[in-house]
Order: C-alpha cells, then sequence, then structure tokens
C-alpha cells in the first residue's frame, strides 16, 4: 500500500535503514525593498491577510508583484520630478551640493508616495 506523499508523486531515497523523502523548496524571486516593507507591514498590521497568503503558497508572489508596482511607478515618476524640481546634468556639473539636496528631495517625495499608495494602501 502507497503512502498519501506518494500517491501525490513524492518520493523516497534509502539512506541506511531509513527512507528519506526527496522534497525540494521551491525556487523564489528575490523580494526587493519595497516588498520587504511590505512583508513587515502585513506581519505587524494585516496579520489575518499575511497568514492567509503565505499558508496557500502566494505570499512571496505577492511581495514580488509590490515591489514591481513600486518599482515601476518610481522609474514613472522620477523624471517628472526631475524636470520639475530643475534637476540637470548642468546643474550636477556646476553645482553638487545642490543637485544632492534635490534629488533627495525628491526621493524621498517618491518614497512617500509608494509607500502611501502601494505598499500600505495597496492591501486594503
Amino acid at each position: 500500500m502507497k503512502s498519501l506523499f506518494e500517491q501525490n508523486g513524492g518520493t523516497y531515497t534509502k539512506i541506511g535503514d531509513y527512507y528519506i523523502p526527496n522534497l525540494t523548496v521551491p525556487k523564489c524571486k528575490p523580494i526587493g525593498k519595497y516588498g520587504m516593507i511590505c512583508r513587515t507591514y502585513l506581519k505587524n498590521h494585516r496579520r489575518t491577510f499575511y497568514n492567509t497568503l503565505f499558508i496557500i503558497g502566494k505570499l512571496n508572489d505577492y511581495l514580488c508583484d509590490i515591489d514591481a508596482q513600486a518599482n515601476k511607478l518610481k522609474e514613472t515618476l522620477l523624471p517628472k520630478y526631475k524636470e520639475k524640481y530643475g534637476v540637470t546634468e548642468k546643474l550636477k556639473s556646476e553645482n553638487q551640493m545642490e543637485w544632492v539636496q534635490r534629488m533627495n528631495t525628491i526621493a524621498h517625495q517618491i518614497d512617500e508616495i509608494i509607500l502611501t499608495d502601494i505598499v500600505y494602501g495597496g492591501n486594503e
């Protein structure tokens, strides 16, 4: 009689007197910055949603999707904000400190938009 594991396609390897199941872990896509922030947020504030995704095996895919959406929005907003704040290569060559200040301002504003709209707000 086959075990439930064998009925579902599982196999064993005999090592000494013991049969060890041949288990493999599925490959996971890497999760970026925004995916990790989202994971922490879900763990701390949306525990049921986090546990549900984890149990059905969709947590990593969900976090990768959130990260992809966030990076796409960042790529879309960055040129617009650079134009709005007058960040150019000319400014970079003439006044590096002003360029860095403006780029940091842009980065923080874009991060705030991403966190509010996608990472924290996208889970409702």
